[in-house]
């Protein structure tokens, strides 16, 4: 690591000469690797860019200059050549750096990044602020990639850049991927893409010529752009959608060329106007075992460096995960219900929907990073007889709250939103806790909102979800292993808006939703407290609420989301409005600043929703 141990800062990276930059991608890839084999985290995308990092900020001035990464999870490089090099062994750990990029950790994280396509959008609100600003030496740079550009915020950032009077760059990081292969028309299009480099570079010079001599005004600049991509149609037999949108398009280059992108970038850093570069680039880049399995080394876990073993817990007495259960159910409903369909935004894996999808692919639709139109297309299929399980990450799904309640819910139609990821989700931190879901959700009319407490529940509510006349139905459950070993279990019908009574009790009732009742269990063990499994949201069992209030005078609500608007104000309105007082205490996420990064046990003792926890609230 000779080179790598003299940088810090990006300051100390443009010391450097061009020939050393080669060598320092190979030992920053190297650090990446050695670092995240014993500290888990996104290591193939982050490989992927390692040259297009090093190039960004050998050649822009960081931080005044503005690098705007889209996707997070590809910026392990940046932090490190940000003076958190020390600190990077800390990642995705509490109290450590956090997973993705954020204003509050550094003053070279220029925006907030844990979802995708925003990146187009907020650097040019950026670009828009130097120029009003009078902040004419500041350049913008957004890096957009691994499946964002699929996302609708992109082509709506696209639109907005084309009209608006910036100087922008948008580097288009191409790698055909997001975390499972990129889907969709813009994939084809961008493989199909070309320009001629010859063309490109005496473009370069003719524009930098103009410029310089006074040449290149806006009006002339429009028009010249507009003359010069019309010949290149006529010449090439394409038009370029970037071009079209007076995008001047470079490229495709060779993403993992360093020296090559620095002569690039160096020539476009002061071309007046919006400016697209598109790099081809392959995710996992400079390691094997990422290279040949791209969806697996998205987020591998520990694995040996040297050999690129994954270190697999292989227990066979460890309980399946939610995901897996839910992959595995949807494909036995499916067998037996031809109405039924998948829809996923691009998280087949993730999912467990890549189940369905390899015994019935013309069933199965991964539709790309596009919550939204996941949610619109389903509500499409749903008008017309179809029957769509959609399953999208709950912090995800925020993305397509007017489209659940416009496309989907007013108009009534059966769907099934499968909502993984709900509640704490661990090292991935505030930008993926599924917290909002429930709150959210609850006000929206004609939905059921239903969490299982177990694997068994969870095929029981999609067994129920998928019968006639239905509606809008919502499961949600949580990142990881469930509780059951023996996780199948016959379809039986579960009564809608109804909820069930774990133990007998007195004095004290607590009532949960979902999983987390599980902790309620332990909890509750050698108490007099009452337990009950609300298992609904919407409706919510009005019968138990009946008779909780009448038998006890302490009443406890726990929830793995924000206890403001979920369970907890669900029960508190029903015994206002019904004339009843009893104390209640709310357990859940709070509302007033959003959970931190940790592991799941840990978060959940940090906001009290950990067994020992909810036993001294019943304790007390």
């Amino acid at each position: 690591m000779e080179l790598l141990n003299q940088i810090i800062y990006p300051d100390d990276l443009r010391k450097l000469s061009v020939d050393q930059l080669p060598e320092l991608c190979q030992e920053l890839r190297e650090d990446i690797v050695k670092e995240l084999s014993v500290n888990p985290g996104h290591l193939a995308s982050s490989l992927g860019v390692v040259e297009l990092t090093v190039a960004l900020h050998y050649v822009y001035n960081t931080p005044e200059d503005r690098i705007v990464w889209d996707v997070g999870h590809q910026a392990y490089g940046h932090k490190i050549l940000t003076g958190r090099r020390e600190q990077f062994c800390t990642n995705r750990k509490l109290g450590g750096i956090r997973p993705f990029p954020s204003p509050d950790e550094s003053e070279y994280d220029t925006f907030a990044c844990g979802h995708a396509s925003n990146s187009i959008s907020a650097a040019l609100g950026m670009a828009v602020a130097a120029k009003k600003t009078g902040n004419t030496n500041r350049r913008v740079v957004a890096v957009i990639g691994d499946g964002a550009l699929s996302g609708g915020l992109a082509f709506e950032g696209l639109n907005n850049v084309s009209s608006s009077p910036n100087d922008m760059l948008i580097v288009l990081n191409d790698n055909n991927m997001s975390i499972d292969r990129s889907v969709g028309g813009m994939k084809q299009y961008l493989l199909n893409l070309n320009t001629n480099e010859t063309y490109n570079a005496l473009r370069f010079k003719v524009s930098r010529w103009m410029h310089n001599n006074g040449l290149l005004e806006e009006d002339r600049r429009k028009g010249l752009i507009r003359l010069s991509n019309a010949l290149k149609s006529a010449i090439s037999h394409q038009q370029n959608i970037f071009d079209g949108m007076n995008i001047r398009y470079f490229g495709p280059f060779d993403g993992h060329n360093v020296k090559e992108l620095v002569r690039i970038l160096r020539q476009m850093k002061d071309m007046g106007g919006p400016k697209l570069l598109h790099l081809h680039t392959q995710k996992g880049h400079g390691y094997a075992p990422a290279e040949k399995d791209v969806t697996i080394w998205h987020a591998p876990g520990k694995f040996d460096p040297e050999t690129g073993e994954r270190l697999v817990d292989k227990d066979p007495n460890k309980p399946q995960k939610y995901q897996d259960v839910f992959g595995h159910t949807l494909l036995e409903l499916a067998q037996q219900n031809p109405k039924i369909v998948g829809v996923t935004p691009a998280m087949p894996s993730g999912c467990s929907m890549n189940i369905m999808m390899k015994e019935m692919p013309e069933r199965t639709f991964d539709v790309g990073i596009a919550e939204g139109h996941a949610v619109t297309f389903s509500g499409g299929m749903a008008k017309d007889g179809l029957l769509p399980f959609c399953n999208i990450y709950s912090a995800f799904s925020q993305r397509a709250f007017d489209n659940i309640i416009h496309d989907v819910a007013l108009l009534n139609l059966h769907v099934v939103f499968c909502f993984d990821r709900a509640g704490i989700v661990g090292e991935d931190g505030p930008t993926h806790h599924g917290a909002f879901d429930l709150a959210a959700l609850r006000p929206i009319p004609n939905l059921t909102i239903s969490s299982p407490m177990d694997e068994h529940e969870l095929r029981r509510l999609m067994y129920t979800a998928q019968l006639p006349d239905k509606g809008p139905f919502v499961i949600r459950y949580p990142r990881g292993g469930g509780v059951l070993l023996d996780w199948r279990c016959p379809f039986e019908e579960i009564k809608v808006g109804t909820g069930r009574k774990m133990k007998e009790g007195e004095n004290v009732a607590v009532l949960s939703i979902g999983p987390i009742g599980n902790n309620v269990t332990e909890a509750v063990k050698g108490t007099s407290a009452a337990h009950y499994d609300m298992r609904f949201l919407k409706p919510i069992d009005e019968d138990i609420l009946k008779e909780v209030a009448q038998k006890y005078k302490h009443i406890i609500t726990v929830e793995n989301g924000v206890k403001n608007g979920g369970l907890g104000s669900a029960v508190l309105e029903w015994m206002n409005d019904h004339d009843y007082s009893p104390r209640i205490t709310r357990l859940g996420m709070p509302d007033t600043r959003f959970v931190e990064h940790g592991t799941v046990e840990e978060l959940q003792h940090l906001v009290g929703l950990d067994a020992a926890t909810i036993r001294k609230t019943i304790e007390s």
